[in-house]
C-alpha cells in the first residue's frame, strides 16, 4: 500500500517462469503476468522439456502478446543439473534487468502485485522479498493437509525472523522469490544450486547467510491451486521431505517422532493425562484450535478442520517416512520424467 518510490519509471523487473508439462495452467498465467500494471518488466517464460503442448500454447501467447513477453525452448538438460534450476538460471542470463522475480507455472498474479512488491522491496531496502501465495483449496482433504502444512511451516521456519540479521532463519518459496540482481549474482546465481531439489528455500538461506537484507509479507496478491486432494499433498511432498532432510534417515525418522510429539500429546493429553498436568495439555490443546482460527481468517480453512488435526499428522508422519523409503530405495529422486540420482543430490547440497 505504500506510494511510488520515484515518479519516474520503477527498476526493470524480469519475470523468470519454469514451465515443464503445465499445459493446464500456464496460458492463463501468462495471460495474468501480461496484465500487471508495472511500467518496466519482461517475463521470460521457459519451455523446459515438456512433453504436452506447452511450448506450442507459449508461441500461440507470445504471437498475440507484445514485448513484454520471451519464450525459451529447452531442448536437453545439461549433466549436473536439475531442470528447474538449469531453466532458471538460463532465463537469468538472457536479462539485464535489476529484479528478478522466479515464480511458477501454475501462479496467478493480481495486477498490482508486481508494483506493490517492488515499492515495498525497494523502500526497506531489502535484496530478497518472499511473497506467500494464497493457496485455493477446493476439497476436504486439501484443507484438512494444508492447514496442517502451514503451520509445520511457519513455526519450523519463523517467517517473523528473516528480518532479524543476526537470526538464521531464512525462506523462500517458489511462488515469488523477487532477488535484487546484485544479490543473485553475489551467491554465485542458480548455478550455486544446481543440484537443489528444495531450491526455492535454499535460495532464500544463502541469500540471508551472504548478508543481504530479506523480508517475508503476505497479502492476497498471487494465489495458487498448489495440490488436488490430500493424495495430492502427500505426491507433492514425497519429492521435497526428504531433501530438507539433507536425505538423511536420522533426520527424518528424528522428524517423524517429533512431529508426533508435539502434535498428538495435547490431544492425548487433554483425555488421559492425570491431575493438574491436564490443564497444560488444556492450554496446548486451545492455542492450536487459535492457530487454526489465525488460518481461517487468511485461507478461509474452518477452525473445525482443528479437531482433523491428529490425522493430518499422521499422515503427513506418513509423508516423511515415505519420501524417506522411495528415495533410498529407487537411489534418487524422480520428478517431471527425470531421475536424479541419490549420490548426485548429496553432493549438490547447500
Amino acid at each position: 500500500d505504500r506510494g511510488p518510490v520515484s515518479a519516474g519509471p520503477g527498476p526493470k523487473v524480469a519475470i523468470i517462469v519454469p514451465a515443464r508439462n503445465e499445459e493446464d495452467s500456464i496460458e492463463q498465467a501468462l495471460h495474468r503476468l501480461l496484465a500487471l500494471d508495472y511500467d518496466n518488466y519482461q517475463v521470460i517464460a521457459i519451455n523446459d522439456r515438456s512433453t504436452d503442448r506447452t511450448g506450442e500454447i507459449m508461441d500461440r501467447v507470445a504471437a498475440h502478446s507484445h514485448e513484454h513477453l520471451k519464450i525459451v525452448h529447452i531442448a536437453e538438460l545439461p549433466p549436473g543439473w536439475m531442470g528447474k534450476a538449469h531453466a532458471m538460471w538460463t532465463a537469468a542470463n538472457q536479462t539485464d534487468a535489476d529484479w528478478l522475480l522466479f515464480t511458477d507455472a501454475d501462479v496467478m498474479f493480481r495486477p498490482d502485485c508486481v508494483r506493490r512488491a517492488i515499492t515495498y522491496a525497494e523502500t526497506e531496502r531489502a535484496d530478497h522479498v518472499v511473497l506467500l501465495p494464497r493457496v485455493i483449496m477446493k476439497r476436504p482433504g486439501e484443507k484438512m493437509m494444508v492447514g496442517f502444512f502451514q503451520l509445520l511451516f511457519v513455526f519450523g521456519h519463523r517467517p517473523w525472523k528473516c528480518a532479524d540479521p543476526k537470526a538464521r532463519d531464512h525462506m523462500g518459496v517458489g511462488a515469488f522469490n523477487l532477488v535484487r540482481r546484485t544479490a543473485y549474482e553475489t551467491v554465485g546465481t542458480y548455478e550455486r544450486l544446481r543440484f537443489e531439489v528444495v531450491d526455492d528455500m535454499k535460495l532464500g538461506k544463502v541469500i540471508k547467510e551472504a548478508g543481504f537484507r530479506q523480508r517475508v509479507v503476505l497479502g492476497n496478491l498471487i494465489e495458487i491451486r498448489w495440490a488436488h486432494g490430500a493424495r495430492g499433498v502427500v505426491n507433492n511432498l514425497t519429492k521435497n521431505f526428504f531433501a530438507v532432510m539433507s536425505f538423511q534417515a536420522w533426520r527424518a525418522i528424528g522428524g517423524s517422532i517429533a512431529v508426533a510429539i508435539l502434535n498428538l500429546m495435547p490431544f492425548f493429553g487433554v483425555l488421559f493425562a492425570p491431575g493438574w498436568t491436564r490443564i497444560g495439555y488444556g492450554f496446548a490443546f486451545a492455542s492450536m484450535f487459535g492457530l487454526y482460527a489465525g488460518i481461517w481468517r487468511r485461507d478461509e480453512i474452518s477452525p473445525w478442520y482443528f479437531f482433523l488435526h491428529p490425522v493430518s499428522t499422521i499422515l503427513f508422519i506418513y509423508t516423511i517416512l515415505r519420501s524417506m523409503c522411495v528415495t533410498l530405495w529407487n537411489g534418487g529422486v524422480e520428478w517431471r520424467g527425470t531421475f536424479y540420482p541419490l549420490r548426485d543430490l548429496r553432493r549438490g547440497l547447500v
